[in-house]
């Protein structure tokens, strides 16, 4: 890895294009929310990956804060405030753990960046937007906000699905391109990847998680709904139904592209 120092200038630009572009791919999908009515479908979150990768942590993690910073207010129409002590600080540190996990690249610190990052990101975005939304504001529902605690802990989940495959499949073949173009730049963070290190890894990354998630579904659908209402799990039926589906369906994905990529069935490289 090299250990030159990029100029402030160059940082800043690239931190600008990250920021720009996931601005834009974040806004194409703001209006499509969690089961909760809150909480964005969000794809985008493979640019901010890709130029912590290209770039490193600081790149991606300003970029990335930036960029949602952008498209929240844009949805918006204003600074948005929410967006601001949340998703600010979620994405800046998720991005940030990204760029750190990836110095000395390869596949499996790829998969391993994505899965911490994607955890510790939404952790933190999920649990202080919902606690700023129900004890800040005191907007949040009063069900919901008896429940705070399992509703952040299922946006985490519900993020986590969502973006893991977009992160994963999309990642590779962007960061092969980039390298492809322009070697000589990429060369001191980038080096050539044997296609037998990426074998099963990614095929394992989906299938874990999403076995996971689809046992979660698959319990709360056989528990006793009582039970998880008393224990303030969820605050009704059709809260835990969706919960439920959000789990298995999500948790299915995973699975199905997990064996998609099987080994045999693809092959990953940077040439």
């Amino acid at each position: 890895m090299s250990t030159r120092k990029e100029p402030i200038s160059l940082v800043v630009a690239q931190s600008a294009m990250c920021a720009v572009l996931y601005a834009m791919g974040a806004y194409l999908t703001s209006y499509i929310s969690s089961p909760w009515g809150f909480g964005q479908f969000r794809p985008a979150v493979v640019i901010p990956a890709v130029f912590s990768t290209l770039f490193g942590p600081v790149v991606g993690g300003v970029g990335a804060a930036i960029g949602t910073l952008i498209a929240d207010s844009v949805k918006h129409g204003q600074i948005y405030i929410r967006s601001l002590v949340s998703a600010v600080p979620g994405n800046f540190i998720g991005f940030y753990i990204f760029g750190m996990l990836v110095k000395r690249f390869s596949w499996r610190k790829f998969i391993k960046a994505t899965q911490v990052s994607l955890l510790i990101g939404n952790f933190i975005v999920a649990f202080l937007y919902v606690y700023f939304r129900a004890f800040i504001e005191a907007s949040l529902p009063v069900a919901l906000r008896d429940v705070w605690i399992y509703v952040s802990l299922g946006l985490v989940a519900w993020w986590y699905v969502t973006m893991l495959p977009f992160v994963l499949l999309l990642g590779p073949p962007l960061i092969r391109a980039a390298y492809s173009a322009f070697p000589t730049f990429f060369s001191g963070r980038l080096s050539s990847v044997p296609i037998q290190e990426a074998g099963g890894r990614f095929s394992v990354a989906m299938l874990l998680p999403g076995i996971i998630m689809a046992s979660i579904g698959v319990g709360m659908m056989l528990t006793d709904p009582k039970w998880l209402i008393r224990l303030k799990v969820v605050s009704d039926q059709v809260m835990l139904m969706g919960m439920s589906i959000m789990f298995l369906v999500g948790g299915s994905i995973l699975i199905l592209i997990g064996l998609i990529l099987a080994p045999g069935r693809t092959a990953l490289s940077l040439r």
